[in-house]
């Protein structure tokens, strides 16, 4: 696949010498779109792999929407939604290897994709960990919000409508911050070995340098995250992989690399 070489923006972290941080492109409005357009062209030769990892992304929110039904808190949907967008970029990692493999001309495998996570494996289990510590972290604060709700009070929208707002409102700053830290660190932790440390911060400056088209990037993963749940989760059996094949993409098109990458 060939590399699309473009201007290498200084960024502040780098240039203080206060952290490792590997250098990033400045991406076009437009590539998103592009990313996306690859993400289906590796879905069309990996239909079974595909189908497959989507499933998999399908179960886990039903699994959620189910435990949401069974305790009968429905305010626990919104955490339930962030939760899984926190846990995604975690499990995608297969994903990530089978356009990875498709990129070396190799012909992808189930049994190859999963091992993904053992590449790079302290690393990579560290942030997994970091992501459940923030889902945690999350849900202790969202049970918080819970627990302002007076429980003689009807579930009317109009008294409901003040902890749904301000739930959205810590929802999408936690979601924005997990957005930061994850958009490429499982690509790079995957690819190079460096430390969760590096991956993040290079993740974040990455995603700083490029607001816009990154802005746009998060919208189309928000997105694909409404429609799966809209659809009964039928959705994430075909948007899941896409976004993940999409961000493998993305990750190839940002972060730099000292040489042309040439793959046997």
């Amino acid at each position: 696949m060939s590399q699309h070489f473009k201007e290498t923006p200084h960024n502040a972290i780098t240039d203080s010498k206060i952290a490792r941080v590997i250098p990033c492109k400045q991406l076009d409005v437009g590539d998103p779109i592009k990313w996306l357009s690859l993400a289906l062209r590796d879905f069309l030769r990996t239909p079974g792999l595909s189908v497959a990892y989507g499933i998999m992304f399908a179960i886990i929110p039903w699994m959620i929407a189910y435990l949401v039904q069974l305790t009968g808190w429905h305010l626990v949907i919104m955490p339930a939604i962030v939760c899984f967008m926190l846990i995604g970029p975690f499990l995608a990692a297969g994903l990530y290897d089978i356009s990875w493999e498709l990129e070396k001309g190799h012909k992808p495998t189930m049994l190859h994709s999963l091992k993904a996570i053992s590449r790079n494996a302290v690393n990579e289990w560290g942030f997994g960990i970091l992501l459940m510590v923030l889902m945690i972290f999350w849900l202790r604060v969202a049970s918080l919000i819970h627990a302002l709700y007076p429980e003689y009070l009807d579930n009317t929208l109009e008294n409901l409508l003040p902890f749904l707002a301000l739930g959205t409102i810590v929802g999408a700053g936690f979601t924005l911050l997990v957005f930061f830290i994850s958009a490429f660190t499982q690509p790079i932790l995957m690819e190079r070995k460096v430390d969760i440390a590096t991956a993040v911060l290079t993740s974040m400056n990455a995603v700083w340098l490029n607001k816009v088209p990154m802005l746009i990037w998060g919208a189309i993963i928000f997105s694909a995250v409404a429609i799966g749940f809209v659809t009964g989760f039928v959705g994430f059996i075909f948007l899941m992989p896409l976004i993940g094949y999409a961000t493998w993409h993305g990750y190839i098109d940002t972060i730099e690399v000292k040489r042309e990458r040439k793959y046997e």
